[in-house]
């Protein structure tokens, strides 16, 4: 990849579920079509609550992106065009995906990452961590807990009514009816072997 930019850069969003994450990828990417750069968004195939082809935000407001099944597709779906780039969902992508953020960096381009921190045991997610390593910009977005009304970093998923076990599979794809937005006090994990807090 030559683009022929050099001020590339890597921004990184994150939060629980429903502080905003989507939300805000859309309105970076909106104002960089606005100071007209190239656009392109990009998300995992596995996230299809708001249709195949669209970031939404849980407010209603979406932009186009383009579903992928692996990180390995990215490169060779963009344009040369292209300037800002933009990855919604990153905790669901492959470890493969900080290698192709770095080259997408080095060659000029910026890339806006939104994602989950934590999983829903409140443990690091994907490879979200290595990502947030690598920023130039963080931001990590609150929520408002649904139990207390504090502010929540954490992401509560409930199963017929009830918090999940510790064992349960990680990777759920929902939104109101199956999570909640929780602070680290009100977060609780069943079943957790060894209580981190």
């Amino acid at each position: 990849m030559t683009s022929g930019r050099h001020a590339g850069g890597l921004e990184v969003v994150v939060g629980s579920m429903f502080s905003g994450k989507s939300e805000e990828l859309i309105r970076r990417v909106k104002r960089a079509v606005i100071a007209r750069r190239t656009v392109q968004v990009f998300k995992p195939a596995i996230d299809d609550r708001f249709g195949s082809e669209l970031v939404r935000s849980h407010d209603g407001d979406s932009f186009v992106a383009r579903p992928v099944r692996s990180s390995a597709e990215i490169v060779p779906l963009l344009s040369p065009e292209t300037s800002v780039v933009g990855i919604d969902e990153v905790q669901f992508f492959d470890p493969g995906i900080v290698g192709v953020v770095r080259d997408l960096v080095a060659d000029g381009r910026r890339v806006i990452c939104a994602g989950l921190d934590l999983d829903f045991r409140g443990e690091p997610f994907g490879p979200v961590p290595t990502l947030l390593a690598l920023a130039e910009r963080v931001d990590k977005l609150e929520a408002i807990c649904v139990v207390c009304g504090e502010s929540a970093t954490r992401t509560q998923r409930i199963v017929n009514g009830v918090p999940a076990y510790y064992d349960d599979p990680i990777i759920v794809i929902g939104a109101q009816e199956a999570y909640e937005a929780r602070c680290r006090t009100c977060h609780t994990v069943p079943r957790r072997a060894t209580v981190q807090r």
